[in-house]
């Protein structure tokens, strides 16, 4: 069979087990999630083996999005681990036989130091469930690979219940983007967030501006001269009244025209779309990105006056 064909069989199986999950949810869920949100510690994501792995990024998006959460090896939880453990720390487990000795060996443990358990299982009559004091269900009809041996329908689904956590918390907490921006500094999300469009931009005396009424000449001239990929077409009180990029010259040129009379405005963009220096990056990238015609470049704007120019390799670069 074509690798695509399998591809395509794996994605749709996987959405179908997402699916069917819905179903599955009960009052559990909400209880659960009440818990995590009225305590004021952190949470405690429990795993081993691949579900270790789902545990592992669920913290990791627990921690991003407002809710403490610290991973914790079944395995070497009782060999010291079980230090970064408080009393009365809610404990997610995530497992999907229901029977993972290591973490069954640790519930005692909790329960005695007055944890409430949440379990995210592929086994809702299994030793864990029994234990457990909310129970998400997390079972699949199989695997998604040919012998149903490799942890893959399984793991999508625990992996999706946990952004339902995560994201059901967010909500709970009036989480903000401000707010997510404060755990993502050094990338590119929080840079998206916290930067400004007057942040990065070249201003307008870095810009190629030019005149309505100037010549096709003039105006290669002046693009050439400050090589922004654009010329801003302003009046004589810097008012934005058009926008011509490099792709407009080539589309000029690819046209039978008489470039010798030709002037701005037979080929700028009247009322291009622009943005304003106080948006975020975030905002110019959506602006941009978000649309049939992708842009590349935007004119910044204020009551009218043209500021100066951002590009996407600006909001991209370092």
């Amino acid at each position: 069979m074509p690798h695509l064909d399998i591809a395509k069989q794996v994605l749709q199986f996987e959405a179908s087990q997402i699916q069917k999950t819905i179903d599955h949810l009960t009052d559990d869920f909400n209880i659960a999630v009440d818990h995590i949100l009225n305590h004021k510690g952190k949470v405690i994501i429990c795993g081993i083996g691949k579900s270790g792995a789902v545990a592992q990024k669920i913290t990791a998006t627990l921690c991003s999005t407002g809710t403490q959460a610290v991973f914790l090896h079944a395995s070497e939880a009782v060999h010291g681990d079980l230090g970064i453990y408080a009393d009365g720390d809610p404990v997610l487990l995530i497992s999907k036989s229901g029977a993972t000795p290591e973490m069954l060996r640790l519930i005692s443990f909790f329960k005695e130091h007055r944890s409430k358990i949440i379990s995210v299982l592929g086994n809702t009559n299994s030793p864990i469930a029994h234990a457990s004091d909310f129970i998400i269900n997390a079972s699949v009809e199989k695997e998604a690979d040919q012998f149903n041996l490799a942890p893959t329908a399984s793991t999508t689904v625990a992996l999706a219940l946990g952004d339902a956590i995560a994201v059901a918390l967010m909500h709970a907490r009036g989480f903000t983007s401000t707010d997510f921006a404060k755990f993502h500094p050094g990338g590119q999300l929080g840079k998206n967030l916290l930067l400004k469009v007057e942040d990065v931009m070249h201003h307008l005396n870095e810009v190629a501006q030019i005149n309505e009424n100037h010549s096709f000449r003039e105006l290669i001239i002046t693009m050439t001269k400050f090589n922004l990929g654009a010329a801003c077409v302003v009046d004589e009180n810097k008012n934005l009244i058009g926008l011509i990029t490099d792709g407009d010259i080539r589309r000029t040129l690819l046209k039978d025209i008489e470039l010798n009379t030709l002037i701005v405005k037979n080929i700028m963009t009247t009322n291009p779309i622009a943005i304003s220096p106080s948006a975020t990056l975030k905002e110019a990238i959506d602006l941009m990105e978000n649309r049939t015609s992708q842009l590349s470049v935007l004119p910044v704007v204020e009551n009218k006056k043209c500021l100066g120019l951002i590009r996407i390799h600006d909001i991209y670069r370092g």
